[in-house]
This record gives C-alpha cells, sequence and structure tokens, in this order.
C-alpha cells in the first residue's frame, strides 16, 4: 500500500494501524490512536522495553519525548491530509511527574500554522488530564 493509500485509508476508516506500522519508532514503542470525532488520543501501552527505571519502575523519559513528538507529527500529518512526516524545527517538553510503567496518552492542539512552520501543543498524562506527566511544544517545517 502506498503512502497516499495509507493517509486515504486511515482518514476514512479511523483504523491508525496501517499508518503506525509504516513509521517505525511508532511501531518499536507501541504507539496507538484512536479518534473520537474529530479529536485524536494518542496512546502508548505498558511495555518493558519502554521503561527506564525498573526500581520506580517507570518509563524512559527519552520515550515520553519520543511519542509526545511521534505524536505530534502523526497529528500534523492528518490535519494537512498529506502524508510526508513534517521535519521537526523544535521541541521543548517539560517533564511534570515520573511517567509510572502504565498506560500513557497523549492529545496535540494546533497553536499555529503558516504557510511553512506549524506549532503544536502537547499534553502526556496517564490516571487523570488533570495530572498530566508532561507538556510539549513542537514547531514543524511543513514543506522545505
Amino acid at each position: 500500500m502506498t503512502s497516499p493509500e495509507i493517509l486515504n485509508h486511515t482518514q476514512q476508516t479511523g483504523d491508525f494501524s496501517r499508518m503506525l506500522e509504516s513509521i517505525p519508532y511508532a511501531r518499536f514503542i507501541g504507539l496507538q490512536c484512536d479518534r473520537f470525532g474529530d479529536d485524536l488520543i494518542f496512546r502508548l501501552p505498558t511495555k518493558p522495553e519502554n521503561l527506564g527505571n525498573p526500581i520506580l519502575p517507570a518509563i524512559h523519559g527519552g520515550v515520553i519525548g519520543g511519542f509526545m513528538e511521534t505524536s505530534a507529527a502523526i497529528y500534523l500529518m492528518m490535519s494537512q491530509d498529506t502524508f510526508r512526516v513534517p521535519k521537526i524545527v523544535d521541541f521543548s517538553l517539560d517533564y511534570l511527574r515520573a511517567g509510572l510503567d502504565r498506560e500513557t496518552f497523549a492529545e496535540c492542539h494546533l497553536t499555529r500554522q503558516g504557510n511553512r512552520v506549524a506549532n503544536v501543543q502537547v499534553t502526556a498524562w496517564q490516571k487523570s488530564r488533570r495530572q498530566p506527566i508532561a507538556t510539549a511544544r513542537a514547531h514543524f517545517l511543513l514543506n522545505d
């Protein structure tokens, strides 16, 4: 299946499995995505390979950051109707509390979009949206 076909399939069916399988890092960490109306909720399931501190146990900070960055890129691809992964210009991440070994969620919001650059705000949480484990701001280059 070609990239445009994967994007069309995802948009028409709401099934993100083919898209996520085609992105190596998303496949590696086990990233999942569900659509609720126009909203996308990204999910990072519990996976032993994603742990950084097995004593707590806690998810590795790099996995949390990669999960949030990849979620922002997929969110932007879905809003742009293009399968090209946008190029990251800047990614600023604030860790707010430990990401314990449990299912983690992320939600993205497009805060600004110009002709060349888009800004996406990302919030990650575990048990409650009111208690985020991390927030991030991602700036993407839309065209070369």
